[in-house]
């Protein structure tokens, strides 16, 4: 595992922790925020690159070094797929229990 892909887990428990922290309804609580968080962490830098727009980070972990660049890109594509997948995941929680 290099160390794009540990900045872009711990960011994403982070973003994850955070878009809980501000949508209420859709938090999981600490640990289900953070595993949430952990995999959208994971996912959405993998989906970018595949897309061709993992930026930085897909081409340092190409070229096997890390700048400044790659690692903030991994902290925001991390943070951003933990937010975004708790997001995702509060909102059909909420729906399910609507019905």
């Amino acid at each position: 595992m290099d160390l794009g892909t540990i900045i872009g887990l711990i960011s994403g428990a982070v973003g994850g922790n955070v878009a809980g922290g501000m949508m209420k309804n859709a938090s999981m609580g600490t640990a289900g925020n953070s595993v949430i968080g952990v995999i959208g962490g994971l996912v959405l830098p993998m989906v970018l690159s595949k897309l061709g727009m993992g930026g930085a980070a897909a081409a340092a972990g190409a070229t096997g070094g890390m700048d400044i660049m790659s690692i903030v890109s991994a902290l925001v594509g991390g943070g951003v797929g933990g937010g975004g997948l708790l997001a995702i995941v509060g909102l059909v929680k909420n729906a399910m229990a609507n019905k």
